[in-house]
Parts: C-alpha cells; sequence; structure tokens
C-alpha cells in the first residue's frame, strides 16, 4: 500500500542538496540578462541570520518599508508557501489591483537560498514584457522580508479551470500547450531557463473565458548561455528530465516537462510514477510512455506524435521550442478533435489538483505555515480519511473517502493519483 507523502522526502526545491556551481554562471546569457544579474549576485554571500540585505540595495529597513506601505494598500492573505505569504495589494496612486509576495528572510535558511531569491528578482526584471508572464512591478526590502509587487492572478489554476469547464477536448488542450510553449520560447530566446515548469505554475489572470493564462513563479530560473550545461537538481519530481537526473542539463529540460504537463492534459495523470523517488527516478530515466490506457487510443496521432517527441529521453533529439510551435498539432489547434477525452480524464484531472493541493496543506502543516483557521479544516480531513489512525492515509483509505465526499474514482486511477501527488 502507498502512503499519502505528507512526510515523504521530495526533490531539492530551495537550497540543500547539491551544491551550486555558480562563478559567472549567470552572466553573458545575453545583454538583458546581464544588465541586470551583475548589480545583483556581485553583492557578497551573506549568511542566513536576519538582518541579512538579499537584494543588495542599501536602503534602510525603515525608509523601504514606509516606502512600501506610502504607495501600495495591503490586503487580505492570498496564499502562502514555503518561504511566505502573498496578499492582495492595490497602488496607492492608481487603484491597480496588484498582489504582494512576501519572502520572510528567517526562511531563508542558507546563502543558497538567498541566492535564489536575488536570482529570481533579477531575471523577473531582466525579462521583456509578456502578455503571458506575470509582470514584477517592483521589489522592497526590509529588516524581516523582501517584498515582490506584481500582477495578480485570481483566475485560479490551469486544472481548476479545465475541471470547471466540464467538456474537456483534445483541442482546449492544444490551445493550452500553444500558451506554455509561447512563454518557453519568449524565455529561452531571452537567455532563462525556468526549470519548474507544471501546472501549479501557470495561473489565469482573472475569471473571464478570455483570461490570459500567466507562469508566475521564477525561484528556479536561471539565465543561461548557448551550450552551457548544468548540474543542479532542482525542479518537481514528475517534470523532471531525464538529464536532470543525470547533473548534465541545458534548456532542452523545459521542452521535457512541458511535455509531461501535455501527456496529464490529454489523459489525467503523469506518464512516470511510482510508490518511491527512487522509483520515480527510474521510470524517468527509462522514459517509456504509456499510449494504451484510455483515452489515449482516441487520441490523434498528431498528438501522441508530439508528446513523444517532447518527452524524447535525448536532449539533443528533443524538439525545441520553435519546433513544438511548428508541430502541425499546435499550428492548426483549431482544426484538433473537438471531441471530448471523456468523464474519466476529467476526473483524473480533479483528483490529481485535490491531491496536489491537499499535500501542499498538509507540507505547510508540518512546516507550521499554516493559518490556524485553515489547519482545523485540513487535519479534519485527513483524520477523516485515516480510518486505521495510523497517521498515513493508504490507497484503499483514499478510494473510501473519495467515495465519501461523492467522487467514485476507479482502483488503478486511485493508485495512480496517491503515488503522483
Amino acid at each position: 500500500m502507498g502512503n499519502c507523502c505528507v512526510a515523504r522526502p521530495s526533490f531539492k526545491r530551495r537550497g540543500g542538496g547539491s551544491p551550486r556551481q555558480r562563478g559567472g554562471r549567470l552572466g553573458g546569457a545575453n545583454l538583458r540578462c546581464l544588465s541586470t544579474v551583475s548589480s545583483v549576485t556581485d553583492t557578497p554571500r551573506a549568511t542566513a541570520q536576519p538582518p541579512v540585505t538579499v537584494l543588495g540595495k542599501g536602503l534602510a529597513a525603515a525608509d523601504n518599508t514606509e516606502e512600501l506601505l506610502r504607495r501600495y494598500q495591503l490586503g487580505e492573505e492570498l496564499g502562502r508557501g514555503e518561504f511566505g505569504v502573498t496578499r492582495r495589494c492595490m497602488d496607492a496612486a492608481r487603484g491597480e489591483k496588484l498582489a504582494c509576495k512576501s519572502i520572510s528572510k528567517r526562511k531563508l535558511r542558507s546563502s543558497v537560498d538567498i541566492e535564489d531569491v536575488r536570482r529570481e528578482v533579477a531575471i523577473m526584471r531582466s525579462l521583456p514584457s509578456h502578455v503571458n508572464v506575470v509582470r514584477l512591478r517592483e521589489a522592497f526590502e526590509d529588516g524581516d522580508s523582501v517584498h515582490l509587487v506584481m500582477e495578480v492572478c485570481e483566475g485560479g489554476e490551469l486544472f481548476d479551470r479545465i475541471v470547471v469547464r466540464g467538456h474537456y477536448t483534445e483541442r482546449a488542450a492544444a490551445a493550452v500547450m500553444r500558451t506554455i510553449m509561447e512563454v518557453v520560447q519568449h524565455c529561452h530566446q531571452n537567455g532563462v531557463m525556468h526549470r519548474d515548469l507544471k501546472p501549479e505554475n501557470f495561473l489565469y489572470a482573472n475569471a473571464s473565458e478570455s483570461s490570459p493564462l500567466k507562469v508566475i513563479d521564477f525561484g528556479l530560473s536561471v539565465c543561461f548561455k548557448p551550450g552551457e550545461r548544468f548540474s543542479e537538481i532542482v525542479g518537481s519530481p514528475y517534470y523532471m528530465a531525464p538529464e536532470v537526473l543525470k547533473r548534465n542539463y541545458g534548456q532542452e529540460i523545459d521542452i521535457w516537462s512541458a511535455g509531461v504537463i501535455l501527456y496529464i492534459l490529454l489523459c489525467g495523470v503523469p506518464p512516470f510514477w511510482a510508490k518511491t523517488d527512487e522509483g520515480i527516478a527510474q521510470a524517468i530515466i527509462r522514459s517509456r510512455v504509456d499510449f494504451e490506457r484510455e483515452p489515449w487510443p482516441k487520441v490523434s496521432d498528431n498528438a501522441k506524435e508530439l508528446v513523444s517527441r517532447m518527452l524524447e529521453n535525448n536532449p539533443y533529439a528533443r524538439l525545441t521550442a520553435q519546433q513544438v510551435l511548428e508541430h502541425p498539432w499546435i499550428q492548426n489547434s483549431t482544426a484538433a478533435p473537438n471531441i471530448p477525452l471523456g468523464e474519466a480524464v476529467r476526473s483524473r484531472l480533479k483528483q490529481f489538483t485535490v491531491m496536489n493541493k491537499f499535500k501542499k496543506k498538509a507540507l505547510l502543516v508540518v512546516a507550521e505555515y499554516l493559518p490556524a483557521e485553515e489547519l482545523e479544516a485540513i487535519t479534519e480531513l485527513f483524520h477523516m480519511l485515516d480510518t486505521n489512525k495510523d497517521g498515513h492515509l493508504t490507497i484503499e483509505e483514499l478510494r473510501k473517502g473519495l467515495q465519501m465526499i461523492g467522487n467514485n474514482v476507479h482502483d488503478t486511477d486511485v493508485d495512480m493519483l496517491m503515488e503522483a501527488t
């Protein structure tokens, strides 16, 4: 029996793990990256003990805090993460609705964590404006936190929107993938490798049907030069390319991650999964893509061919962002089959999303980040599902729990969902 990965170790998100090889790696990708990153990364590494200067601005904490509060009105909390909290905010002069992501310096436990934040800000500043990339307005720093004022995305996560729509087709998946690949192409053309592409990092700007889909998180991104190779293992397990695990990779890893997203969009579950992190890594290295289970027999050959070429084990044979955008399935996306992929796919996507959110909140509970009002609800749900009270969720407990709340999921799907979240 598998266990819900509340306490299961995961691949490195920030800090820890393998050492980072910096030494000039950020400079030279292009003029945009170089001009911004050089002024930020030249700051000597500080210890993780506050007060520490993260952005290297040299401003007094009081002055910067006062400036932030003078220009922006902070509002309700929108979400919490490993390093801080995001709040709604408003430009006091213009009345524009924005978001303020506050990163707690106390949570930056190493110089690597600090450099990650520096680089995230530098990259968001350096990237030219794009309709599908969340825009950083300003960055502030005080004695306790780094505050990033940026566009607010209130339209929900990618998979949530798909589930709500109900009628989900191959044509809809093609439209989403076109947007994702335009983002990847924009990043690569400007010397930025994202390194953490996954569905949760794509949000809709608003609730309208015409809302743009935006990539929101550059926390693991790096600038790169053509042909440059990296060895640091970073990212989210199910979206990692095999060459990341082999510690020798370039920008091709973003195509692989997008290919994993496309596979999930078309069938509802990840292409590579296992009961342990080691098993996940082995499945990724083998790179055997299953096109047998439903709904793959009724998915177009063009779609399957694109998935195969994006999930090509050899990064040098993998399609580039431009080649993906030129692929017939993307080029003729309006002609892709508009026949529903089936309720099973939508149901899997729904459960995949639910379990991902459950895992995130459970991990926040462990990290003592979850607000008190949310802690009670998530604890109650866990205890409701954990019928034998052993502190773990088995597949059988999950299956029965989903049935109790009105979600009947096929046994094999429960097994995959349990291990894939």
